[in-house]
C-alpha cells in the first residue's frame, strides 16, 4: 500500500516538474489536489488517490505531450480522455490524466472545468483554488467527488457560506452534503 501511494506521489512529483521546467500552465486538480488542501488543516484526515489529474489548456497539448513523454510517459486516448501511462508497463488506473480548461468534461455538466490561473501553490505543486476545485467536484457529483467535498467539509476548508458563492445547481449540490453528510 505505501508502495502504491508512493508511486501516485512521484507521478505527480515528475509530470508536474516536466510542465514546470517546460514553461506550461497547469494545475493539478482531481483528489490530488484535494489531499494537498485538506493536509493544509489536518494530514490525518488526507484520503488518498490512485491516479494524477492534471488541468491544462488544450491549446498547449503538444507541448504537454513533449513534456510528458520526456519523463517517461506515453500518451493514450482512451474513452475519450487524454492520459499519459507511465511506460510501457503502466495502467490507465494509474495514469496522468489531463483535464481541459475551460472546458466542459461531459456536455451535461453546469459548467467548465476551471482555468490554469486559478491556482494556488501547494507544498510541491500548483493545485487547483479552493473554490476552483469545489466547482470541479460539484460539477462531476460522483461517489469519489461527494467524499471529496465531504472531506473538505469535515476539516472545514468549506462550511455552509459557500453555497451562496456558487450557481443554484451547484449550491443545492453543496447545500444536500451540508444537510445530510452522510446521504
Amino acid at each position: 500500500m505505501i508502495e502504491a501511494v508512493e508511486a501516485v506521489r512521484e507521478r505527480a512529483l515528475r509530470a508536474t516538474a516536466a510542465l514546470r521546467e517546460a514553461g506550461i500552465p497547469y494545475a493539478v486538480a482531481g483528489g490530488n489536489a484535494v489531499a494537498a488542501w485538506v493536509a493544509r488543516v489536518d494530514r490525518a484526515a488526507v484520503r488518498n488517490t490512485q491516479d494524477v489529474d492534471i488541468l491544462v489548456r488544450r491549446s498547449d497539448f503538444d507541448a504537454v505531450k513533449l513534456a510528458l513523454e520526456a519523463v517517461g510517459f506515453e500518451h493514450h486516448e482512451l474513452m475519450g480522455v487524454d492520459c499519459f501511462i507511465d511506460g510501457p508497463d503502466g495502467s490507465p488506473r494509474d495514469a496522468v490524466h489531463l483535464l481541459y480548461a475551460g472546458e466542459k468534461v461531459r456536455a451535461s455538466y453546469a459548467a467548465p472545468s476551471a482555468d490554469v490561473t486559478e491556482v494556488e501553490s501547494a507544498d510541491e505543486y500548483d493545485v487547483l483554488s479552493l473554490e476552483a476545485l469545489l466547482r470541479m467536484k460539484l460539477n462531476s457529483f460522483r461517489d469519489k467527488d461527494r467524499m471529496h467535498i465531504r472531506d473538505m467539509l469535515d476539516v472545514g476548508l468549506i462550511d455552509q457560506t459557500w453555497p451562496a458563492r456558487l450557481l443554484p445547481e451547484h449550491a443545492k449540490r453543496l447545500q444536500e452534503l451540508i444537510d445530510d453528510p452522510d446521504g
